[in-house]
């Protein structure tokens, strides 16, 4: 999900270039960004999201071999996780977490076939 305001992390995640790469963007592209609320320092920032960092985002995921998913190294589950749940519609997320509290996780598992019904 494409936000108004993004970390450069989510940006990363979103797009499967480095946060880095993110950060040498925002400088070259001259992006517009602010303070992030609650961090000390002022060197957090969010990216405004506006046409041009959107064009950027989608160019980056049509580059890339996996659309929707990160390309960098870190693959981890829970990024993972994270970043899908960040690409599904509010709706979505909704259903989703309805069937996580019903179900648990053995309940999901099973559904998926990963676990056995025993």
């Amino acid at each position: 999900m494409i936000k108004e305001r993004m970390t450069p992390e989510e940006l990363a995640l979103l797009t499967g270039y480095s946060r880095q790469t993110i950060n040498k963007w925002v400088r070259k592209e001259g992006w517009i960004t602010s303070p992030k609320p609650g961090v000390q320092g002022g060197k957090a920032r969010l990216v405004h999201v506006n046409e041009q960092v959107r064009d950027f985002i989608h160019s980056a995921r049509r580059a890339s071999n996996a659309p929707d998913m990160p390309e960098n190294h870190d693959r981890s589950l829970h990024t993972l996780l994270l970043t899908l749940a960040n690409e599904m519609t509010p709706d979505e997320q909704k259903q989703l977490t309805s069937l996580l509290l019903r179900e648990g996780i053995t309940g999901l598992l099973q559904r998926l076939g990963i676990r056995d019904q025993s």
